[in-house]
């Protein structure tokens, strides 16, 4: 057999040339409307180019004359803009390179066919013959509920165990499809490089109205063909979550009724303007974004979202949903193999956002997988030559089994809080982050190092979040879940110690203590959801340094480790470590962050300036916390009670080719009754 490795012509951002000539782009913020800020862009020497979508007052002005030969230049022409009266703000627009995070793949140029469950198993428990031939199979197995042609090969969506003695790997959302939870009216909106909405698997679930193309200007997200078929990226993602049920074309969505959009911005040149426009599009609409990709990968990188980026974010998780706020769910990256941290990615770590990893079909951290405590969840994808990758839709209506990468994790996630918000839309954004640490399973990935109970009963791994995303439990939850208390916001700074110079091989520590700060009104905390270091620190070479932060309980998050191809001497300013390893404890006391060059080389030095720890949560616990820490289920992946008592009682409820129940019946009184009984199961 010959083994090829192929790099993934998707990782690379569409073919525009670099060297055409493009007048420079500034965006500015000016009050009184259009007509004001286009009699100032003449008089200030701009051609005004019209409205930033979805921003009020924000306009773009072009200048022809490029003077993107003249950096100097560009700095001069913001500062005047800038101390313009009649400008709020003004930013020139740089372009920014964002990667597809659909890493590699694998093909075996004897056979495309990926590796069946059965051969995975003989690979990890030996010969399983018997096994394969005992009638006693999983349920799930025996039921091929769906008649697509790939749904044998969605291995991550249904226990395909052959012997219940084998681990349970899938991410256990049959038992909400047979309670007629498919993520109806759920709308789902995928920023990536276009969709493909006339695919047979994919045209019935579209949803125009909630679709844009921020490249182009228009409202058609149809993806640019060649010869490479690198524009694919977007329609794979969009398959995962929403493909039709029972159609026998390609597979089927872990949302497979929920309405699915796409807003493209990947095919052509990226700023913080185009993130922001697609960030913010429609959010009044889109229950759920969902992004798979970010700045590059390579171990070196450090980016955060721009002004715009950061404004449409923090107004779509307090005014889209009606005021719930909108849902963002982001890959975590696939630069392990060159070390990366995601520590380092500012979409990652953003409080607003919800991180999802990777692991493999035999529950492995993949290679490329990238380690920070800001990871709080972890789906299925690619890993080792011999796993099974995802089955989805693929350009020019074709399917494929071949997604990888944590591109392919974030969708499963965003499909998966589909099927929450069906069954209770009244869910907030931080509610949904709670749901996700109360839900998720660490004992499907144990086999991994890293795993540690926090000081609130938390499982815990800064490679995989809270653990592997447990669908039927997540549903649940949600279905009586209490809307947690509002949250409050507690900072403390090293600013009496700052300027401390260091060296390599010295070790340095900051203390925050939060005994007094965090007890006043308006910021008093006794229940921890996100934690948040803002560094300033120069340093001769950025990616010897590490940071360990261990809060007032002894819980240790390491929030930066380091990357050997990080040279960088930049070191950081006001870049925010952002941290859920401490969730649900009480943060008051004193907090440690230790900071430490091991790496060298020897002559490597620097100085810490600033530090301030931000803490976010809760003054009181929230209700499903209240009758104590959260117990895990041990047999998890081996014996499903529950699994089988659903299976049971939904069949009286069948009415369907895949056990549909209309969204009527799910909010009539007798169901919700019917639930209540399933749920004290």
């Amino acid at each position: 057999m010959q083994l090829v490795i192929v790099v993934s012509a998707s990782n690379f951002i569409a073919n525009v040339d670099a060297n055409v000539d493009r007048p420079e782009e500034w965006v500015v913020r000016i009050a009184g409307g259009s007509q004001v800020a286009s009699l100032l862009a003449a008089q200030s020497g701009y051609k005004h180019h019209g409205p930033v979508l979805g921003f009020k007052d924000t306009y773009i002005w072009l200048k022809d004359d490029n003077p993107s030969q003249k950096k100097r230049g560009n700095i001069r022409l913001t500062k005047a803009l800038n101390a313009n009266s009649k400008i709020v703000w003004a930013d020139q627009q740089k372009i920014v390179k964002r990667l597809k995070r659909d890493y590699i793949s694998f093909v075996d140029l004897e056979s495309e066919k990926p590796l069946i469950r059965e051969k995975r198993l003989q690979f990890m428990y030996g010969d399983v013959s018997n096994a394969i031939n005992n009638e006693n199979h999983n349920a799930a197995y025996k039921l091929r509920m769906f008649n697509d042609e790939l749904w044998d090969q969605e291995w991550y969506l249904q226990d395909t165990r052959t012997n219940k003695a084998l681990p349970k790997l899938d991410l256990n959302v049959l038992p909400l499809y047979r309670l007629g939870i498919t993520g109806r009216g759920i709308k789902i909106a995928v920023l990536d490089d276009g969709l493909e909405y006339t695919h047979d698997d994919l045209r019935n679930n579209y949803d125009a109205a909630i679709s844009y193309d921020i490249n182009e200007d228009d409202d058609d997200p149809f993806p640019r063909y060649d010869m490479s078929g690198m524009n694919g990226h977007g329609t794979r993602c969009a398959g995962e979550i929403a493909m039709e049920a029972n159609n026998q074309k390609c597979g089927v969505g872990v949302a497979f009724e929920a309405s699915i959009g796409g807003i493209k911005l990947l095919d052509g040149l990226v700023n913080d303007r185009v993130e922001g426009e697609a960030l913010g599009y429609r959010s009044e609409l889109i229950d759920i974004y969902t992004a798979s990709w970010g700045p590059a990968d390579d171990g070196k990188s450090l980016e955060a979202p721009g002004r715009l980026a950061i404004e449409a974010l923090e107004r779509g998780i307090t005014e889209g949903r009606n005021g719930k706020g909108n849902i963002y769910v982001w890959a975590s990256g696939n630069g392990g193999s060159k070390s990366d941290d995601c520590g380092c990615d500012g979409y990652v770590g953003s409080i607003y956002t919800v991180a999802v990893g990777s692991a493999s079909q035999t529950g492995r951290f993949p290679w490329y997988g990238e380690r920070c405590p800001a990871t709080l969840a972890t789906t299925y994808s690619s890993g080792a030559y011999y796993d099974q990758m995802i089955a989805t839709t693929d350009l020019r209506n074709t399917c494929t089994t071949k997604h990888t990468g944590t591109s392919a994790s974030a969708p499963l996630a965003a499909g998966i809080l589909a099927l929450a918000l069906q069954v209770n839309n009244n869910l907030t954004w931080r509610d949904i982050q709670h749901l996700i640490a109360w839900s998720s399973e660490y004992i499907p990935l144990s086999g991994n190092p890293g795993w540690f109970k926090n000081a609130a009963g938390f499982w815990f791994n800064s490679h995989f979040g809270f653990g592997l995303m447990n669908a039927y439990a997540l549903v649940m939850a949600s279905y009586n879940w209490t809307t947690v208390p509002e949250k409050t916001i507690c900072r403390v700074d090293n600013s009496y110690i700052a300027d401390i110079r260091l060296i390599y091989r010295s070790l340095k520590k900051l203390q925050f203590d939060t005994t007094n700060v965090c007890r006043t009104s308006g910021s008093e905390i006794i229940f921890l959801e996100h934690v948040e270091v803002e560094a300033n620190l120069k340093y001769s070479r950025r990616g010897a340094l590490q940071m360990r932060l261990t809060a007032p309980s002894g819980t240790l998050a390491q929030i930066l480790s380091p990357r050997k191809l990080d040279n960088s001497d930049a070191g950081f300013t006001k870049w925010k470590f952002m941290s859920v390893a401490t969730w649900g404890e009480d943060p008051r006391g004193t907090w440690t962050l230790d900071i430490l060059d091991e790496i060298g080389p020897e002559q490597n030095n620097g100085t810490i300036g600033i530090f301030t720890l931000i803490l976010h949560g809760t003054v009181q616990i929230p209700v499903y916390r209240l009758s104590g820490p959260r117990i895990y289920n041990k047999d998890y992946n081996r014996i499903h009670k529950t699994y089988d008592m659903v299976e049971s009682n939904a069949a009286n409820a069948i009415e369907d080719k895949y056990d549909h129940i209309s969204l009527s019946k799910i909010n009539s009184i007798w169901y919700k009754q019917w639930l209540r009984k399933l749920l004290k199961l």
